[in-house]
């Protein structure tokens, strides 16, 4: 049987969507006239929903982030409780607050029903379940402990999660109060100065060079402010267009690892994602070689991608993993050093738990040392620059008190 996507019109005109397993299209229109509804649309779900990209990310195909998160936990806890796959994922349609996620379940749920393991199931819709969670659900299967390693998995979502929206609240507020303080000087220069000044001007007043250096600036953003703005968004455009080529993305990539604390911050970040993807796939007993493979799709920073993809060969040749890993020299030695107690000891995935989890502390402490560091910079230039205006529409005035005396 395989899933249908239907929308059909009832006697009364109302439209009615849904899900219909059934063997063909051909059933699933059968059926609905059965049930007193004119289709007007049957699509089958696999179809549908592999249009998207492999690699979209899972709210372009529907399922947040949390929604997956919420998924697996569900399945976990439902497996646990000694139901079947087919049981499992009913529950969970039943219980979808989308359509979408509806229709994501029972054509998962189809292809299960056609006789597919769920791993393979989920090979449908890469949109949806990425590569590592795909590994991690048939690492499940074929260790018989499949609820296990979703719990698993539910807690590496999550984590993940946490620290991505961590560094996103850590981003924001610097980026608001950089646009806020941008937008009142330039409001300032480009009418309360010219407002402010005409009066001294008017006066045919010798007026002081602070003040005369305001006016230039204010009369060189409001000429060529418009030009700014063009070439502003014109040479985003041209740096966006030339970082898809492969080679200049490299570059850049390795260029930002090169600044003081960003650098660091970029490091620490890809070692935490690929020390936690290691960790969950060595302890679900995926085979060494396909966890590197899933690690180095977490990696976002291209050097360190390429030193992973130069790691695996190494380990496929025979090498250490942390004699391998640690040749690039582009990742935490810590990192290193705990691979290699963990290899020696027999207990890597412990070893690589500890690493991530490290990292990620790491990652937390970088961010409020860069936060605690740019907001008093920047409400310091945001008030120097305000007294430098202040002061030169404020000069001329005690000027001409003192001319008066």
């Amino acid at each position: 049987m395989a899933g249908f996507k239907y929308q059909a019109i009832a006697h009364d005109g109302r439209i009615h969507k849904g899900v219909l397993e059934v063997d063909n299209a051909r059933q699933a229109r059968l059926q609905l006239r059965e049930q007193g509804l004119i289709p007007l649309e049957v699509d089958a779900l696999a179809q549908d929903l592999a249009k998207s990209r492999p690699d979209a990310r899972p709210w372009r195909s529907g399922l947040s982030s949390a929604e997956l998160n919420l998924i697996t936990r569900q399945l976990a806890t439902l497996f646990d409780a000694g139901l079947t796959v087919e049981q499992a994922f009913t529950a969970l349609i039943e219980q979808a607050d989308s359509p979408r996620q509806q229709h994501i379940l029972a054509g998962v749920r189809a292809e299960v029903l056609a006789g597919k393991s769920l791993a393979r199931a989920m090979d449908q819709f890469p949109a949806v379940f990425p590569e590592l969670y795909r590994a991690l659900v048939n690492a499940g299967e074929q260790s018989g402990q499949l609820s296990r390693v979703l719990l698993r998995l539910a807690d590496y979502l999550e984590t993940r999660q946490l620290l991505h929206q961590k560094i996103l609240l850590a981003l924001i507020y610097p980026a608001v109060v950089s646009v806020t303080a941008l937008c009142i000087v330039i409001g300032l220069m480009t009418y309360v100065v010219p407002q402010v000044v005409q009066v001294f001007q008017n006066a045919q007043q010798v007026l002081p060079w602070l003040t005369r250096a305001l006016i230039a600036i204010s009369t060189f953003v409001r000429v060529t402010g418009f030009y700014w703005l063009i070439a502003i968004v014109a040479g985003g455009w041209l740096a966006r267009r030339a970082l898809r080529n492969p080679n200049r993305l490299y570059s850049f990539h390795a260029f930002l690892l090169r600044l003081p604390l960003l650098g660091r911050l970029m490091r620490s970040v890809n070692a935490a994602r690929f020390a936690s993807t290691l960790a969950i796939l060595v302890g679900s007993r995926v085979p060494l070689l396909t966890a590197l493979q899933a690690g180095v799709g977490v990696v976002n920073n291209l050097p360190m991608k390429r030193a992973l993809e130069d790691t695996q060969r190494l380990v496929r040749e025979g090498a250490p993993l942390s004699l391998a890993l640690g040749k690039s020299k582009l990742f935490p030695p810590l990192l290193v050093h705990m691979i290699a107690s963990g290899e020696a000891s027999g207990r890597l995935d412990e070893l690589l738990e500890r690493a991530a989890t490290q990292q990620s502390g790491e990652v937390e402490n970088r961010l409020a040392t860069l936060t605690s560091l740019f907001e008093p910079a920047l409400i310091l230039l945001m008030g120097v620059l305000v007294l430098l205006i202040v002061m030169a529409m404020l000069l001329p005035i005690f000027e001409m008190n003192q001319l008066v005396k």
